[in-house]
């Protein structure tokens, strides 16, 4: 079992952010901005490459819902999912970074 279905089964605590049946956003415990958090689902899926449409639209409005209980839905946020070993992908569970709270450096 990955560390983040050990998360959603609460055999690891996090602290949550927002929850619903099929999706869990929880804080990073390294953050690489002021916010950092991550955004799952509660189904395991190893990767985007294995995302189905349906899925990702359901996800696509829960994230909307966590920008929004975080307050950075107006001023802005980044979102980001590696994918695989090269695109930097550390845990085998599809998983978006939401980060906020301050001015992001451009990525050229």
């Amino acid at each position: 079992m990955c560390i983040f279905c050990k998360i959603i089964e609460g055999e690891i605590p996090n602290k949550t952010v927002l929850e619903n049946d099929n999706f869990l956003a929880f804080e990073d415990i390294s953050p690489q901005a002021k916010i950092h958090v991550l955004i799952i689902p509660k189904v395991h899926i190893q990767s985007f490459n294995e995302m189905t449409p349906n899925i990702m639209a359901e996800m696509t409005s829960f994230i909307q819902e966590v920008a929004l209980t975080l307050g950075v839905k107006s001023d802005g946020y980044r979102l980001i999912t590696n994918i695989g070993q090269n695109g930097g992908q550390e845990v085998g569970h599809v998983h978006f970074h939401l980060l906020a709270g301050e001015q992001l450096g451009s990525i050229n």
